[in-house]
């Protein structure tokens, strides 16, 4: 079981940005595959952004294009989420994990994904 840790959240007004970590606890970590869910009160866990590794290769919800972005520092065992042009509609726990293969397409189906972190709490306000 890969143990992932996210950070970055907070309040912010419409139109702001943050930024969210997620910190993987194994030196092999660079070789998995790692998403951004979120999930807002009441409603299902969301996909919003993944990234292979190696060659990478993002993949985002609609919802999100344009305006968020997923990168990794390989180096560090870091995944980051980069969050634009923040909407009220974008509040919610945001949740990273990894993905149970190292191959093909990343995926933003929840049921892919085996280790998954605390969440962090992101809230679009004025």
């Amino acid at each position: 079981q890969l143990h992932l840790v996210e950070s970055g959240g907070g309040l912010v007004q419409p139109g702001g940005s943050l930024k969210l970590t997620c910190t993987a606890s194994e030196v092999t970590s660079h070789r998995f595959y790692i998403a951004w869910f979120r999930q807002a009160p009441g409603k299902e866990r969301e996909g919003v952004s993944c990234i292979t590794s190696g060659t990478i290769v993002t993949n985002y919800a609609d919802s999100v294009k344009g305006r968020f972005t997923i990168s990794r520092d390989v180096q560090k065992d870091t995944v980051y989420l980069e969050m634009n042009s923040l909407k009220p509609e974008d509040t919610a726990v945001y949740y990273c994990a990894r993905l149970r293969r190292t191959y093909g397409p990343c995926s933003l189906r929840a049921d892919n994904y085996d280790s998954w972190g605390q969440g962090t709490q992101v809230t679009v306000s004025s």
